[in-house]
């Protein structure tokens, strides 16, 4: 039997990613996102799949979307808690509270909504599976990016708990923490950093790279295909970790 599986911010990305993964695999995939035109693409391009317009930093959307996306799939095997924010390149003393708010907003309250919603279907699975996104910047300081730092830092204890919580259902729950992860984001991520700083890109870049012993961005590829393992039989005894997948970064 196939698994059936909700995947936030689908449709760029990571998230994208890790929807074609999931498909290639035989799963029935549900797909929410903010992104209508990205969503339209993807449903083009995998018809199976169902998609849904939803801000997780909403709740009312976030309590439609879950409901419809379950009763679409006909149940839940696997929740793929993908959506985030960067927020701005700021920093603490000059970060705006209204940006704080929605990163927080997205990142972490979003999570819980979509997670607690999901619950309840998980537990009728014979395999449930929780996977957070975290990021390298849950494991280091982040330099202009406090917002979005502490809320992938308070992911990485959220799926903690979830795994300790959920262990008698057999549910697992695990956090990914990709490092630098090659894509438009990430290039948008540097060029705030060199507004931030007054540094070249050339030099943002550089020291970037030498924080981390394989010099090479991440293939988002391999999130998803971390993912999948995560979701499989071979990961059944996989439960309560924070795995980098990061060319072994030693600093943000």
């Amino acid at each position: 039997m196939s698994q059936k599986v909700l995947v936030t911010a689908g449709a760029n990305g990571i998230g994208r990613e890790i929807v074609r993964a999931f498909v290639e695999a035989g799963a029935q995939v549900a797909v929410c996102d903010i992104d209508v035109p990205a969503l339209a693409a993807l449903q083009a391009q995998w018809p199976g799949i169902t998609t849904y317009e939803c801000d997780v930093g909403r709740r009312a959307d976030v309590e439609r979307m879950v409901s419809s996306a379950v009763l679409a799939l006909g149940g839940l095997d696997v929740l793929v808690n993908n959506a985030g924010i960067g927020g701005p390149t700021s920093s603490v003393e000059q970060f705006s509270p209204e940006e704080w708010d929605r990163v927080v907003a997205v990142n972490l309250t979003g999570t819980f909504d979509v997670t607690r919603l999901s619950i309840p279907h998980l537990k009728q699975s014979a395999a449930g599976s929780i996977i957070v996104m975290s990021s390298a910047a849950g494991r280091f300081g982040y330099p202009y990016r406090s917002a979005y730092s502490a809320t992938k830092w308070a992911l990485v204890g959220f799926a903690k708990t979830l795994a300790i919580e959920l262990g008698d259902w057999g549910i697992r729950a695990n956090a990914l923490l990709p490092g630098a992860v090659d894509g438009e984001r990430l290039h948008r991520v540097y060029a705030g950093r060199v507004e931030a700083t007054g540094q070249s890109l050339e030099t943002v870049l550089e020291a970037a790279m030498a924080g981390q012993s394989l010099k090479r961005f991440v293939d988002p590829r391999d999130i998803a295909a971390m993912a999948v393992f995560l979701a499989s039989d071979a990961g059944k005894s996989i439960s309560g970790q924070a795995l980098c997948i990061d060319n072994d970064m030693q600093k943000a």
